[in-house]
């Protein structure tokens, strides 16, 4: 079973990318040691679940056939910084690397919500300081969810922080299932495309405007 909330959206998908045929998107997996944001990437890419991980950091490409679409996914795998100070932090490199952002915490591990819960709102709050939009493509993911019997965050917890930051959410576990994973890329992948839609139709209407005001000042 998996438990999905969507945020709130202005576009259809069919309408997103005009015809444009190849889709690139720069997603960044964020969240602390442990909770299985490797699992989760590789799950994705090869279908398979593997437990162990080392501390690497890592940047992985896959190509993907999505409506018709190919889709070139760029994932960026990073490492939870241990320096106190920084905790919950995203970097400003990462800030502007990244299409979309997938925040990944454990429900045995209240700990790790709580690091996904800062990590929302550095997010939120460095895109509308550099100017841009606070809807960031942003997907909240509570993973292992086969490990019901060691729950520390409820589902209602984790519904609570997505809908209150207009971000998706998913409970689900990479260790049991693939489909799960699945639906998490293909949904931020969905949010990046509406947001990109999005910023090209305020483009059109103000280039529309300036052409109209510089008309006038000619005439």
């Amino acid at each position: 079973m998996v438990v999905q909330v969507k945020p709130s959206v202005q576009h259809s998908s069919k309408t997103m990318e005009g015809s444009q045929q190849k889709v690139d998107a720069n997603v960044l997996l964020l969240g602390a040691e442990n909770v299985g944001k490797s699992a989760l990437t590789v799950r994705f890419l090869t279908r398979r679940f593997i437990g162990e991980y080392g501390d690497i950091e890592s940047i992985y490409n896959h190509n993907d056939r999505i409506d018709g679409r190919e889709i070139c996914f760029n994932i960026w795998d990073s490492l939870y910084s241990q320096n106190s100070d920084t905790q919950g932090c995203v970097s400003d490199k990462q800030l502007r690397w990244a299409d979309g952002f997938i925040l990944v915490y454990s429900i045995c591990d209240r700990a790790s919500f709580s690091v996904v819960s800062q990590q929302v709102r550095r997010i939120r709050q460095a895109k509308k300081h550099a100017g841009g939009s606070d809807k960031t493509p942003i997907v909240i993911v509570g993973n292992k969810r086969d490990l019901q019997h060691r729950r520390t965050v409820s589902s209602e917890e984790g519904r609570l922080l997505a809908l209150s930051a207009d971000c998706g959410f998913f409970e689900i576990s990479a260790a049991e299932t693939y489909h799960g994973v699945l639906l998490v890329f293909h949904e931020l992948l969905e949010l990046i495309r509406e947001t990109r839609a999005t910023r090209k139709g305020i483009k059109g209407i103000v280039r529309s405007m300036s052409a109209v005001f510089g008309r006038r000042r000619i005439d």
